[in-house]
């Protein structure tokens, strides 16, 4: 069942969070939150039932004994919209139509720790280890046609870019159109699924759902997927709480909104213009191009060696190690 949103035990715990393994009195943490130490130490114990490794120690105060990856809102920290944290969910997408259906407002954000029907593009189905990677999704409300809605899976790879670098400090390429990339292998994917309202002819709502690869290795996955597949930390420990990490993704995301500035850092991080590639339209058909630019609508620019010249919207592309 999802969580609740941040309250006294969100404060406490971003106290507690700022001072990693040192003891904070009761009474200073009263001070800070402005609350009675009875309160702190109801606050405390409620953390402790939820699984946080929280020491209580008399005339020394409270502190936190370890650095906990808990899908929850006392890690996400202040967040303008409702939250839901699952431990395991059939799609992050899903829920937040649902959700979006029984009238969610922008920026509602679902997070779960494994997907148990997880979705990629073209109907792709989308691999999740638990606790191994970060799928979540958030849900907009913006105000646009249906045609614009390729500047909101380009906003989201760039906020996913911006939040990774921001929190664990590693660049991440761009694939276009949803893919990202870091030591040559895919770590992330985007899936943005937009229903329009055929009265208006906007969009009424997107859920642009983001699967990223933490610390799986070779055998949390399907033989052969990872001579594609990556992950940030394969096998170790990710530096950001997967919930925290959620929380700066999400913030990046609706802070391009409703503007969608986002193509000169996308062309700056995209490394597919200029090399030769193979393009699968969505109609299925399949043919090589060199790949030219980034156009002002987020459409990939290519060429074919016969010179006949497109501009993609939805198909997808594959990099070609050298020309045909």
């Amino acid at each position: 069942m999802p969580h609740p949103t941040h309250d006294t035990k969100t404060a406490l715990l971003q106290l507690l969070r700022a001072a990693p393994g040192q003891f904070v009195s009761g009474q200073a943490l009263a001070d800070r939150l402005g609350i009675s130490r009875a309160a702190v130490h109801k606050a405390a114990q409620a953390l402790q039932r939820q699984g946080w490794a929280l020491e209580a120690v008399s005339r020394r105060g409270y502190r936190l004994a370890g650095a906990a990856d808990r899908l929850c809102p006392e890690v996400l920290g202040l967040y303008p919209a409702p939250a839901y944290f699952y431990e395991s969910t059939d799609s992050t997408n899903t829920v937040a139509r649902q959700l979006a259906l029984s009238g969610a407002p922008h920026g509602t954000l679902v997070v779960a720790g494994t997907q148990t029907a997880g979705r990629g593009r073209l109907g792709r189905s989308f691999e999740s280890p638990a606790g191994k990677g970060l799928y979540m999704t958030v849900l907009l409300r913006p105000q646009l046609a249906a045609p614009q809605a390729l500047a909101v899976t380009g906003s989201a790879a760039v906020a996913v870019c911006r939040a990774v670098q921001a929190q664990c400090g590693l660049p991440l390429a761009i694939k276009w159109v949803n893919d990202l990339f870091y030591n040559g292998k895919k770590v992330c994917g985007i899936l943005t699924e937009a229903v329009s309202d055929l009265d208006t002819g906007l969009v009424d709502h997107l859920a642009v759902g983001i699967g990223l690869n933490l610390t799986a290795t070779a055998a949390d996955f399907a033989p052969g997927l990872w001579d594609t597949a990556g992950s940030l930390y394969p096998g170790g420990a990710c530096p950001a709480p997967r919930a925290q990490l959620a929380g700066a993704i999400a913030r990046e995301l609706l802070a391009l909104c409703p503007d969608f500035d986002y193509l000169a850092e996308y062309r700056a991080r995209c490394f597919v213009p200029g090399h030769w590639v193979t393009v699968r339209e969505v109609s299925g058909e399949t043919y090589t191009a060199r790949a030219l630019a980034i156009d002002d609508a987020g459409r990939l620019v290519v060429e074919t060696a016969a010179g006949r010249r497109t501009a993609l919207s939805h198909a997808e592309v594959s990099v070609k190690p050298a020309r045909p």
